[in-house]
Order: C-alpha cells, then structure tokens, then sequence
C-alpha cells in the first residue's frame, strides 16, 4: 500500500478557509511561526490568500499581515477590496499602518484611506508624510500622554475608564505634555500607582526627559539605543511638541531590513526587494532592467577582445590570466564600494570628500596592486618560463586593482551625490566595468610586449 502524504499547511488553511469558520482559521494561523504563515500563503493562489484574509477577523487578519514581509503584505492588500483591506488596516499598529500605505502605489492607498475613518486616515498620512528610515518614519502614535497640571487619581480613573483602548498599547511609561503639546517630563507608572491620589504629575514625573527628533535619521537613531538602555523614547517635532513613541525594536528591524534590501540591490534586484509571491511581469521587469545594461556592458567588454584578437591568438596562455586579472579587480572594487557606502551611512564621509576618498583607496589598491601582481606575476614566469608573461599578467593586475578600488570607492559618492542609491555602485556594473579595463590592460601590455612573448 502506497502511504498517505502529510497534508501540506496551505492545503489545510485552504479548507478550513473554504468552511467559513474564523475561529478555526484564526487558531491554525496561530499555531504557525512568522515563516510558516508567510510560506503558507505564498503557496496559495490569490483567491484562496483573499479568501483566508476576509474569513479571519480584522484583528487576527491584521496580525497575520504585520508577521510577514511587507512585500508579500503588499501583493495581500492590493488584492483585497478596498472596503476589506481598510478593515485590516485600521487594526495594525500606527508604524505599520504607515508602511504599509506608503509601500502601495497612490491609487491603492488612496483607496484604501477613502474607506477609513477621517481622524484615523488623516493620522496615517501624516505619518506616510515622512521618510521610512528617520524617526517619524518609524514612530508609533499609541502611546499614553496626560497633562502635566492633572493628578495622579484623574489618571488612574482615565485609565479605567479606557482600559480596552490601552490594552493594545505597549504601555511602561506615560508622557507628560503642557497644554501645548510640548513634551515636559517621563511618568514611570511605577511612580503613578505609589503616589498619593491627590499629587500632581509634574511632582512626580521625570522633568526634561531626553527625547530624539523626528527628522533624526536611522544612524542616529542607533546610536541613542546604543548610548541609551531605554526600550523607547519620545520623538518630538521641531517646536518640542510630543508627535510619538519610537521603539528600539523598530530601529533594529529597520537597520536589518536596509541591509537585506543593500544586498539584493547590490546584487542588481532594482528596489532592493523581490519576493516570488511578486507578479511574474513584475519580478522579470526589475530583473531585466539590470540585466539588459549588463549585457551591453559585457559586449563593450567582449569587443576589447576582439580588438587584440590577433595578440590573443599569438599568446594564447593570456586567455588563462584574463579571469583571473577580472575577478581578483572586481572583487577588490567590492570590497571598497562596501566601505564607502558603510562610511556613509554612518555619516563619515560625504560625497564631496571625493579627493579624501581617492587618495585613500589608492594607498591601498597600490599595496595590494602590487602584492597580487607579483604573486600572479611569479606564477606565470614560472608556470612558462618567460618574465615578460609575468610582467604582463602581473602589471595588469596591479593596475586594474588601483583602477577598480578608485571606482568603488567613488561611485558610491557620486551616485549620492546625484540623489542616487549608492548600492547600485556595486554588484554587476562593477564588476562588468573592472572586467573591461582588467582585459584592455591585459592585451594591451601583451601587444606592446609581443615580440617577446612570441619565441
């Protein structure tokens, strides 16, 4: 007898979906890890993915949809109604709500937010207003304020009276603003349930607490977390007035994610994100658009060969130096291109140091030029016996190292500088472009040299 196979989760969450049940569907969807959930949805079709979304109750929907990566996320919410989707939406957490929208093109959000409540709509634009890497980017609007004139009974009976609107909240400390607006002070809630009734909060709050600003950028914001042993802190606009809360957790998962999202691009997935749950057209578009200025690239590289072919065929042990001479240079060019766009991000340097920049990796491109060329250089002396081979592998080598860390290093700059994502500087344009110099230096030194190459 043949034995059965296991049920596959997505097969399972399909027919329970199909019953109608929310209960049942919320408790499997719970029982599953962030990745389980997001793997489960990604192999079902699209209606059957709507199908689980609108069977779920909005709670259990929007918790399902902040488990798993925004772009899924995204590919979920465009394919709900607008009605269903704002639902879900006004369920998540303020950051989340903001992402999200700002991650749908402006038809869809806009949608969306037609179908929510006014206040609530008008919160999660102005949040969408700010860039995602700086602080208001990353804040969340849910968090306990009071008046700095009230007691310490009228904020215990407001926490009564709205005890089920908290309960969502992450709730350790509240904050304490002037009839402005303006954050004055810290309230531990350990100090509100000790204190007398009757004392008011500005005797008992922490007064100037430190607080971040909501324009400070995703490098500033880990440093205060490292500076500060604090789970939170309050963000405030130009004018002092208290606009939210920003978790050190958010600034972590922020930090992580720019680094996966610099890894795809640097590996020439343009938007630095792609998911195979994405539209097949989508997926190939941001593929091709790569892709097809690589491949004019590598023909402009191909046609340097070309142009030496004859070098090439009087010498022909030249062809076991060119890529070797290409990926030695490509992956020093690498490896500057990650240190310009690490200096960078951590404010060291600015893409005007341009000189500063240059100087430096030429210092280091002309030791370790130098280094590889005569290991690559001693080899093919000895591997045939003629020096002026050595010399040209060797040559080359060293100079395509000096060639490639000066364009990796500065690219990244440049490409700032013009309001460009400086991780498109590495990845398959530079490493095309060190290839093309690596094989002109190559053949071009050989040509100069070919009377003593050819015995």
């Amino acid at each position: 007898m043949h034995e059965e196979h296991e049920a596959q989760p997505w097969d399972e969450l399909e027919q329970l979906a199909r019953e109608g049940d929310a209960g049942q569907v919320g408790e499997y969807v719970d029982e599953l890890s962030p990745p389980d959930a997001a793997r489960t949805l990604a192999r079902m079709p699209d209606e059957e993915q709507t199908r689980v979304l609108t069977t779920l109750s909005p709670e259990d929907a929007a918790d399902l949809i902040e488990e798993i990566p925004e772009a899924q996320a995204v590919d979920l919410i465009e394919h709900l109604p607008a009605a269903d989707a704002a639902v879900i939406v006004a369920e998540m957490d303020s950051d989340e709500q903001a992402d999200l929208l700002g991650a749908l093109s402006a038809e869809d959000a806009e949608a969306v937010l037609s179908e929510m409540e006014p206040e609530e709509a008008a919160d999660v634009r102005r949040l969408a207003s700010y860039p995602p890497e700086v602080a208001g980017g990353l804040m969340i609007t849910e968090y306990l304020s009071c008046h700095e004139g009230a007691t310490v009974r009228e904020v215990i009976d407001d926490l009564h009276a709205r005890a089920e609107e908290y309960a969502g909240y992450d709730v350790q400390y509240a904050y304490v603003v002037a009839e402005t607006g303006a954050l004055t002070g810290v309230l531990p809630l350990r100090n509100l349930l000790l204190a007398p009734p009757s004392r008011s909060l500005s005797a008992i709050m922490i007064h100037d607490p430190i607080s971040v600003r909501d324009d400070d950028d995703l490098e500033s914001l880990d440093s205060f977390f490292k500076s500060h042993a604090f789970l939170g802190a309050p963000v405030v606009d130009s004018d002092g007035m208290l606009v939210g809360v920003v978790r050190r957790v958010d600034v972590e998962s922020a930090i992580a994610d720019r680094a996966g999202t610099d890894f795809l691009k640097a590996q020439g997935i343009v938007g630095g994100e792609e998911l195979r749950t994405m539209r097949l057209a989508r997926r190939s578009s941001r593929r091709l658009s790569w892709l097809s200025i690589n491949i004019l690239l590598n023909v402009v590289a191909a046609s340097v060969i070309a142009m030496y072919q004859d070098t090439l065929s009087a010498v022909i042990a030249l062809a076991v130096f060119l890529p070797i001479i290409s990926d030695m240079s490509g992956c020093s060019g690498n490896q500057a291109s990650a240190v310009s766009m690490r200096e960078l991000s951590l404010g060291l340097v600015r893409p005007q140091d341009l000189l500063y920049v240059w100087l430096k990796e030429l210092s280091v491109g002309l030791i370790n030029g130098c280094v590889l060329g005569l290991i690559l250089g001693a080899v093919a002396w000895l591997w045939k016996g003629n020096a002026y081979l050595g010399l040209v592998a060797g040559g080359a080598l060293a100079v395509n190292t000096m060639v490639a860390v000066s364009i990796g290093g500065l690219v990244p700059l440049v490409l700032r500088r013009l309001g460009f994502d400086p991780a498109l500087a590495s990845g398959p344009v530079l490493t095309t472009v060190t290839d093309l110099c690596g094989f002109f230096f190559v053949l071009s030194f050989a040509t100069m040299l070919l009377p003593k190459l050819v015995i």
